[in-house]
């Protein structure tokens, strides 16, 4: 894409982003060796499961990430499917950001496998950006067994472009190699703004450009031409603002470092789709114990619980409520989402639950004791549940507090408390677990 006498300064590419190849089916394969040279996607397997992240091999048959794994498996008959392991990936995405770091502090994770950097703190060092972004390539290939593609450009727009115009891609079912770093440049700018489709932008997803597409609006070079208040009218007005700045080359956002997480989250889609009150509460007290384990390891605690429900029209609901305290047990989120999920007419069945905890608090400013005599409203059940959340988070702590050191010291299954009692054992779920993508396979089939 550059010339090997282009050699821009850090004012000419001041932004960095750097994506990991694949990174799910990487790791998958460089913890199984055997797996090297097959078609191997991270994802759900069932009817109902979408791909994540599928290998280069997998890819040749035109599989790719945000398919419906039936989809995949019709394109790919040998394709192996594994439902992903997020405790691996977290520590190669650990080491990852250790790499990013040794270059500058400057820079926002996007997810386990993305970073932006800023590089204009690194002026002084006279470091060049794409001898940086070799540099960046070469050791997460050393140390990390890894591949990935490094975009520079003067903004994010132009550097998230980049990135995945460096990658490896397919044509005609051949792996071509890609440059591995691209700078955008002026004239490149000019270029791409007059050359790509609307879908490459970012926030442009198959809906948004099917909308667009409906407009006639299928280039960049389009949307340069566009009223902006006409755009708001069929895509809002934040998303025309955005996209009307983005036809002409601008993107004003600064990489955020040490950007906050926001939310703890865990969804699942089913199987079998789930029917009547009884048999969703019970689902969302799993997910209840896999958020609170993942705040209280983050010493997190959250006031605020959000339920979302997906019935099986695909049309979706929320619910959410803010407590005046921070709960991290299980049992008093329990609580509270089981109130939620009672204010929600459950009279389709369910395919997908999703229960997030926000709002977060430390789990040393969380100051609350049991308070006696409170006499909520017998006619708003959230009152009831907020009182029954609140007597819960302050009993259990101290069984919390037991079960969390010993498994600390001994292993997450050394000791659990009878929901977590199975057949075979403890069985302690995991955030984002074995259903992130949807549902495995049937054994049988």
């Amino acid at each position: 894409m550059n010339s090997p006498s282009e050699n821009p300064s850090v004012d000419d590419a001041p932004i960095l982003h750097i994506d990991l190849d694949a990174f799910f089916a990487s790791v998958e394969i460089l913890d199984d060796p055997s797996l090297k040279g097959k078609p191997v996607v991270v994802g759900g397997g069932g009817d109902r499961g979408v791909i994540a992240s599928a290998s280069y091999e997998a890819r040749r048959f035109g599989v790719r990430s945000a398919m419906p794994s039936v989809i995949a498996k019709r394109r790919c008959p040998g394709l192996i499917i594994l439902p992903g392991r997020f405790d691996r990936y977290e520590v190669y995405s650990r080491r990852f950001h250790d790499i990013i770091r040794d270059l500058t502090p400057e820079y926002e994770p996007l997810g386990l496998d993305e970073v932006f950097a800023d590089l204009r703190s690194l002026r002084r060092l006279q470091v060049r950006p794409i001898d940086a972004g070799f540099e960046l390539r070469r050791r997460i290939s050393d140390e990390l067994g890894l591949l990935c593609g490094v975009g520079l450009g003067r903004n994010k727009l132009f550097a998230k472009l980049a990135s995945k115009e460096s990658k490896p891609t397919i044509v005609d079912g051949r792996l071509v190699d890609g440059p591995g770093v691209v700078w955008v440049s002026p004239a490149v700018e000019r270029t791409w703004l007059d050359e790509l489709p609307v879908r490459s932008l970012w926030g442009v997803g198959p809906a948004t450009a099917a909308k667009l597409h409906k407009l006639g609006l299928r280039w960049v070079r389009d949307l340069a031409q566009v009223d902006e208040a006409t755009l708001a009218q069929h895509v809002g007005r934040a998303m025309a603002a955005t996209l009307v700045a983005y036809a002409q080359g601008e993107d004003n956002r600064d990489v955020t470092v040490d950007r906050a997480v926001k939310s703890v989250g865990h969804d699942q889609t089913f199987a079998t789709s789930l029917v009547g009150l009884g048999e969703i509460v019970q689902a969302a007290k799993g997910h209840a114990a896999i958020v609170a384990r993942a705040l209280r390891d983050a010493n997190r605690v959250a006031r605020t619980i959000t339920v979302i429900v997906r019935f099986d029209d695909l049309a979706s609901v929320s619910r959410s409520q803010t407590l005046s305290f921070g709960v991290d047990d299980e049992y008093a989120m329990a609580a509270i989402a089981e109130a939620l999920l009672q204010s929600v007419d459950l009279a389709r069945s369910v395919r997908l639950l999703a229960l997030h905890a926000s709002s977060f608090l430390d789990r040393d400013d969380n100051n609350m004791q049991l308070t006696f005599g409170l006499d909520p409203s017998a006619n708003d059940p959230r009152e009831q549940a907020e009182a029954v959340s609140r007597e819960r988070q302050v009993s259990h702590e101290a069984l919390r507090d037991a079960v969390d050191d010993v498994r600390q010291k001994f292993g997450r299954t050394s000791v659990g408390t009878a929901s977590e009692l199975t057949d075979h054992g403890v069985e302690i779920k995991t955030q984002r677990g074995s259903h992130a993508f949807g549902p495995e396979a049937d054994q049988n089939e």
